[in-house]
């Protein structure tokens, strides 16, 4: 997943930004409201953690702007009010979930992955698309009921192909999604064609249907059939 954090306290944010990257997500943050309105006006994430709390305004203002602009970004608020009016506020306008200060990050984790689960495959562990069959709590995927093995980032991919397939996606688009702030380091994109031959592949060995088409100068659309 792709996520964007939003929390002023340096220390939290942190530990949550470490805490995920250690399980291969892409973590960006930022500590004001300023930041993260500019950070959502150049990209897109799977799930952003919300303090409403911010030094510079409320952070319903960035609800407020998801909604405005028709995004569908999972949210999740993390907030030490635990004032029900705060959750009811939150959750009318926008949030998916609202989890109060202090937590465990295990729980913070597993609230994000159902809330991404629920939002964009409206589904609660499986995810089945034809003769792909993805695991989504133990991130293994079966191919005509054969598993086969992929790397983090192929099974990111995949998911990513998935959730947007039959769109156009340019390769800008997958850099940022998959490789976040990373992609700056990259002269071209010759690491994502990399990422996306083996994972082509893969699927293929498994003989499984080719949804994967280059779309020439622009990027990749995973076939609906």
């Amino acid at each position: 997943m792709k996520l964007l954090i939003i929390e002023d306290e340096q220390g939290l944010r942190d530990n949550i930004t470490n805490y995920f990257n250690e399980e291969s997500d892409i973590c960006e943050s930022c500590g004001c409201l300023n930041t993260a309105i500019e950070k959502l006006s150049a990209y897109e994430y799977d799930c952003i953690l919300l303090d409403i709390g911010l030094p510079d305004g409320e952070g319903f203002a960035v609800l407020d702007y998801l909604r405005e602009k028709n995004r569908n970004e999972a949210v999740v608020i993390i907030s030490a009010r635990n004032s029900l009016d705060d959750k009811i506020k939150g959750l009318n306008i926008g949030a998916d979930d609202y989890l109060t200060k202090p937590f465990h990050l295990a729980e913070l984790k597993a609230r994000v992955v159902a809330t991404y689960r629920r939002k964009t495959f409206n589904t609660n562990n499986k995810l089945i698309f034809n003769e792909i069959a993805i695991n989504l709590l133990g991130r293994t995927v079966e191919v005509n009921q054969i598993r086969i093995v992929l790397t983090r980032k192929e099974y990111d991919m995949l998911l990513y192909f998935i959730a947007n397939k039959g769109k156009v996606i340019s390769k800008t688009a997958i850099a940022e999604h998959m490789w976040g702030d990373e992609m700056d380091m990259h002269d071209n994109f010759d690491f994502i064609y990399t990422h996306i031959k083996n994972l082509r592949k893969k699927l293929l060995d498994a003989n499984c249907k080719d949804y994967l088409k280059s779309i020439y100068g622009i990027g990749y659309k995973f076939m609906t059939e």
